[in-house]
């Protein structure tokens, strides 16, 4: 009997030890999609964007070397190779931070999405804003053709 409740004191113990550690990182290309071409593009500031989510992308992609412009949401097309957009969630756990960032690039003429990119880490396994725009980011330019 001593054995079992020891054995059931250690599984306990060790089941309050476990957290719930989330990490996903995917992106995918529409059929036919070249991004090779793409040199510039122009983010989408998210009309209720508090976190500036849209200057970290446009940071991201001109530091891999595109020309960048951000701004409102525009009736297109716009004026670049692409235009992107994004959702941003963020959840409390001792401070703010963000669970999951989706970015889609955008036909600049139809607003079609040819490419997405997704990120989740939850509170264990969390990144800065900027590690996540740059893990979706390197994810959905190095995604295969289809």
């Amino acid at each position: 009997m001593k054995r079992l409740s020891g054995m059931l004191a250690l599984l306990c113990a060790m089941s309050l030890m476990t957290g719930c550690a989330v990490n996903r990182a995917s992106a995918s290309l529409t059929p036919g999609t070249d991004l090779s071409k793409v040199k510039t593009a122009y983010v989408v500031k998210f009309d209720k964007d508090v976190h500036d989510v849209n200057n970290i992308i446009a940071k991201k992609l001109e530091s891999k070397g595109y020309q960048v412009t951000t701004g409102p949401e525009l009736p297109p097309p716009y004026k670049a190779d692409v235009a992107v957009t994004y959702t941003d969630k963020w959840m409390w756990d001792i401070t703010m931070y963000m669970i999951e960032l989706t970015v889609n690039f955008r036909d600049p003429k139809t607003n079609f999405p040819i490419a997405t990119g997704n990120s989740l880490h939850t509170s264990l396994t969390r990144k800065s804003p900027e590690e996540m725009a740059d893990e979706v980011l390197s994810n959905i330019l190095a995604a295969p053709k289809q």
